[in-house]
């Protein structure tokens, strides 16, 4: 690793530098595809304890910010998923 150059990283890229090795989209898209069932009860369960914690006003704000992150993640993810994408450097490109 080139240390001066990590240097000049700016805080989320330094740390996922760090842990990973790679952006955490990346990773978390692989998650996605290879245990989707497992990535969907993740869903299931953190909509439970919100509405434990927060009731039913708190799983609609979830529903709402899930939408909204539903449909950024369209735009930024629009690209075919390729396995282990961003292994090939520090930048996060291939």
């Amino acid at each position: 690793m080139d240390w001066k150059k990590w240097l000049k990283f700016d805080p989320y890229k330094k740390l996922w530098s760090l842990i990973g090795g790679r952006m955490w989209t990346h990773i978390w898209r692989d998650l996605w595809h290879q245990a989707e069932f497992l990535m969907m009860m993740l869903w299931f369960f953190t909509g439970i304890g919100i509405y434990i914690w927060l009731g039913w006003f708190g799983v609609l704000l979830f529903c709402i910010f899930h939408t909204y992150g539903f449909l950024n993640g369209h735009f930024f993810w629009g690209k075919k998923w390729i396995p282990g994408q961003g292994k090939g450097g520090y930048d996060g490109t291939d």
